[in-house]
Order: C-alpha cells, then structure tokens, then sequence
C-alpha cells in the first residue's frame, strides 16, 4: 500500500516513505526523514533534520521533531538527528529536539507513550516502553530506562537518570537520579517506597517485589548516608536480578540518588512501602 499524503501537507522528494505511511493536512516532512511501515502523522506535524522514525509509530497533530537543541553551544551544521522507536505514540504538541553531538541522537524506545505537550531535550535516551505524561518536560542528556513513568508537569534535570520501572509523582521536581523499582514525588523528589502497583501489574511475582522491600529499606531507612548505605546492601540485600540491577544502579550514579522522604539523617523513617505505593504508584 503506497503513502496516503494530504494535498495540503509539503513532502521533500527526498523523504524516505515505507508503505502505509499516512500524513495529514499541513504537515511538513524534510529531505532527511525516514518514516517506516505503518506510521500516522497528524496534521501540522513538522520533521525536520535528521529523523528516523519506526514502524506503526503514531505522531499527533502539532508535533515537532528534529529541531535545533535550546543549547547555546550548538551549532546549527551539526549533523544529528532522532529516533523513535516502533509502536511508540507521540500525541498532540510534542516536541523532540535532535542531539548536540555529530552524529548523535536522541533516542525515544519502542512502544512508549509521550502524552500532550511533553518535551524531550536533546542527548536524551529513552528506552522501550517509556510514559510522559502531559507537560512533564525532560533536560538534555537525560536517561530513563525500560518502563519509566514520569507524571504530569514534572520536571528532570539536565544529565538525571531513572532505572527501570521508576516512577516519579505528578508535579515534582527530580534533583537526584531515581534508582530502579523505586517511587517518588514532591519538590524535590524524595523516594517513598518500591513502585509495588507498577511491579505487580508488569508481572513481577511477590518473592522478587518483596526481596526489593528489603532492599528499599536497606537502602532508605537505615538512616546510612547513601554510600555506606549501599555497603550495607551489598553485604545484606537479598540475592537476585532486580536486587543486583539496583545496586548496579546506585552505585554507578554520579548525581547522587534520590533521598527518603527526611533526608540522610540518622533515624530517618519514612511511610510504609504499601500504603505509599498503593497510593501514587502504577
């Protein structure tokens, strides 16, 4: 099935259309995009630079992707450019910026969903399965792993990283690195337990969410600083993949890593994991 192109959207012949591409009225496609099987731009959708962009992706009516980094460095010549990754749907107004780097690019995995009005700055790493919700807005060089979740109108600073399966609250503010399984909210973020509800409806049986509880209060409620906290971890946590990927986590982090809800003093005690998780995570 050839490209079903809206009279009115503007195409460069040099745009490389896969078969079922659809795009909508007033859309602008540049020489250097690459559309796969199967992908829906809305209308008003604007590709430009280098952009390459997955199999059944869907793009929503006033989306830009591939525009210059808001980086005072960088130079317009640079050649770079981003990806996004098959089944993933970007909805209406969101923006992607391409990297800084020659030859790099801002990566968005497979099978994510970017709601109204996110932002993802240049240099980011997105990996599969990834949600935004609406107005949360993404710095450069920023990386989330497998099966994030960041909720609406938060923020993540340049160069912050979330592990896989975090979870960050509506309207916070990360400051630090969200080590994986973990879920957080406020201003600034502060960890409040395991993402128990996100974990159990991904399938993670009650041994390995429990060996993470563990973990989390190894880690958060010991009232350690985060370095020898994470000693303790080493030498008590639980054996297993997840408890092993946390650790791996914190300790290659160089931002820090997300304080409980009191901060490192001793004694520091923080909600319960369950009732915590069952009431913002997910």
């Amino acid at each position: 099935m050839s490209a079903r192109i809206h009279p009115a959207a503007i195409v460069d012949p040099r745009a490389r259309l896969a078969a079922g591409v659809t795009i909508g009225a007033f859309s602008v496609v540049g020489p250097d995009v690459t559309l796969g099987p199967g992908v829906e731009l809305g209308h008003h959708v604007v590709l430009e630079g280098r952009v390459e962009v997955g199999a059944d992706v869907h793009i929503g009516h006033g989306s830009a992707l591939g525009g210059a980094p808001q980086d005072l460095k960088f130079k317009p010549e640079t050649p770079s450019g981003v990806r996004i990754g098959a089944g993933t749907v970007l909805r209406e107004y969101v923006t992607v910026h391409r990297a800084t780097r020659p030859d790099g690019w801002t990566e968005i995995g497979p099978r994510c969903l970017l709601m109204g009005l996110t932002h993802v700055g240049h240099d980011c790493r997105l990996g599969e399965g990834v949600v935004l919700v609406n107005y949360a807005g993404l710095s450069g060089h920023c990386e989330l792993e497998d099966f994030v979740t960041i909720g609406g109108q938060s923020g993540c600073p340049p160069f912050t990283r979330v592990g896989t399966f975090g979870y960050l609250g509506g309207f916070s503010k990360l400051e630090a690195d969200l080590p994986p399984y973990m879920l957080a909210n406020g201003v600034p973020a502060t960890v409040r337990g395991i993402n128990n509800v996100g974990l159990r409806r991904a399938g993670m049986g009650a041994a390995e969410r429990r060996a993470l509880k563990d973990a989390h209060r190894l880690l958060y409620r010991s009232g350690l600083p985060p370095g020898p906290a994470l000693e303790r971890l080493r030498r008590e946590a639980p054996p297993g993949p997840a408890v092993e990927r946390l650790v791996a986590f914190v300790a290659a982090a160089r931002r820090g890593i997300c304080a409980p809800p009191h901060g490192w003093r001793a004694g520091a005690t923080a909600p319960a994991d369950d009732v915590e998780s069952e009431r913002v995570g997910g």
